[in-house]
């Protein structure tokens, strides 16, 4: 019989899996937007064992959003690739000192490249609908 977190986890493994590339990269942004809110929150609460969790996690998403920047296909890619080695280490910093500012100034920055990246998405969806979510630009 399934848990309901079992049947979950299995609806998000499976949406992940089959998400268009650039849903999946909207789906990253998002959670990585909701990880820093969680985290300040936490900060502010001093919980830091929370923040450590969040902030981990938001770890992984730069680097899984670093990894799989295709430089080809893109003249901005080197600039963006030089902001998420930032975003990574004010993060790593931000865990280690406990620093809500450091956290809140990531969200700072990653907010307006997720609400970019949502309209891109659309206006490609609205242009080119047979394209739908698929393709960006991004791998």
């Amino acid at each position: 019989m399934y848990s309901y977190d079992a049947a979950r986890n299995r609806y998000l493994d499976d949406a992940v899996a089959t998400a268009a590339p650039a849903t999946l990269l909207l789906m990253m942004y998002e959670r990585l937007v909701r990880d820093l809110e969680r985290a300040e929150v936490a900060l502010g609460e001093n919980r830091r064992d929370l923040a450590h969790r969040e902030l981990i996690h938001a770890q992984d998403i730069v680097a899984e959003l670093s990894a799989t920047l295709d430089a080809s296909v893109w003249d901005g890619a080197a600039q963006m690739l030089d902001l998420y080695g930032y975003l990574a280490r004010t993060l790593v910093e931000a865990n280690v000192e406990g620093d809500v500012a450091k956290v809140s100034a990531c969200r700072g920055i990653v907010e307006p490249l997720y609400d970019a990246w949502r309209t891109a998405a659309a206006q490609v969806a609205q242009a080119e609908p047979a394209r739908a979510f698929g393709d960006l630009g991004v791998a």
